[in-house]
C-alpha cells in the first residue's frame, strides 16, 4: 500500500508540473515528486527485505490483510484525483496538503506495527519528510494568493 501511495503522489505532481503554470510552484512540485519517488524504492527495498525473511521462515511485522482490515476503505490515494478538475494552484495545494497529512498518519499507523528499530527510524525520517512537504507547499500557497511568481 505504502508504495503504490507513494508512486501515485510522484505521478500526481509530475502531472501537476505539466498542467500548472505556477512558476513558484512548478520547482516544488518537482522536488516533491522525486522525494516521493525514492520513498516508493524504499519501500520496495523494504518489501523485498521482508520477502526474504518470510522465506527464510521469519515472523513478517504485519500481513497485508490485517493492513487493509484496519484502514477499511480509506482512500490515501492520489490516483483518482482528475487534474483537469482543478481549477487553481491553491486548490491543487489544497489537495496536495491533504495527501500528505493523510500520508503521515498512515506512516505512523504503520510505525505501531514495526519491531525493527532500524526500521522505525527509516520510517521517522520519511515521516518527516512527509511533513516537510506540508511546509514547503503552504509557503507555494501563501506565495500564491499573494501573487508572488
Amino acid at each position: 500500500m505504502a508504495i503504490q501511495l507513494e508512486k501515485n503522489a510522484e505521478t500526481f505532481y509530475r502531472e501537476a508540473v505539466a498542467r500548472m503554470s505556477t512558476p513558484i510552484l512548478e520547482p516544488v512540485l518537482v522536488c516533491l515528486a522525486d522525494e516521493e519517488r525514492d520513498h516508493a524504492q524504499w519501500f520496495e527495498r523494504l518489501k523485498r527485505v521482508t520477502e526474504e525473511a518470510k522465506a527464510d521462515g521469519e515472523r513478517g511485522e504485519i500481513s497485508g490483510a490485517s493492513l487493509r482490515s484496519l484502514v477499511g476503505d480509506q482512500k490515501f490515494s492520489l490516483a483518482e484525483v482528475d487534474l483537469s478538475e482543478i481549477d487553481s494552484a491553491q486548490e491543487l495545494i489544497e489537495l496536495a496538503v491533504e495527501h500528505e497529512k493523510d500520508t503521515i498518519l498512515f506512516y505512523q499507523m504503520l510505525q505501531s506495527f514495526i519491531e525493527s528499530p532500524e526500521t522505525t527510524k527509516e520510517l521517522d525520517e520519511i515521516i518527516a519528510q512527509e511533513d516537510q512537504h506540508i511546509k514547503l507547499l503552504k509557503e507555494c500557497k501563501v506565495a500564491v494568493v499573494n501573487g508572488e511568481r
